[in-house]
């Protein structure tokens, strides 16, 4: 059980390890970057797709009442787990082929007040 502890411990800190590495915003990505990139967000996304479910109830409580906060927020949250793990495997199988990233925000926690949204699947990178 420890090691299975362990093992999981250092695939979490290398996976954010790698998604803290600073961007470059003038310079398109190379192929190797965008591969790397699509195998940690698909990584990523897979392991913390569950704090879609909370980030739901705090927004839609945000917008209305707690009663539908956290009933409409555990479903939406629910789905947006679902859509996250689906882009999560789909980032993985498809991390030799260059595209753009199907999930805004990238990351669950880049922008915890953002509503997570889907873009158009295998856009080629630019």
């Amino acid at each position: 059980m420890k090691r299975n502890t362990r093992t999981l411990a250092t695939v979490l800190l290398a996976a954010s390890l790698f998604t803290s590495l600073p961007t470059r915003a003038d310079e398109a990505e190379s192929y190797g970057e965008t591969f790397g990139r699509k195998l940690t967000t698909g990584l990523a996304n897979i392991a913390t797709s569950s704090l879609e479910i909370p980030k739901s109830i705090i927004l839609i409580n945000n917008q209305s009442n707690v009663i539908y906060g956290f009933i409409g927020g555990t479903f939406k949250g629910l789905l947006n787990m679902g859509g996250r793990i689906g882009v999560g495997v789909l980032d993985l199988v498809s991390a030799p082929i260059p595209t753009q990233p199907i999930v805004h925000p990238l990351y669950v926690w880049d922008n915890f007040n953002a509503e997570t949204t889907y873009g158009k699947a295998f856009r080629p990178s630019d």
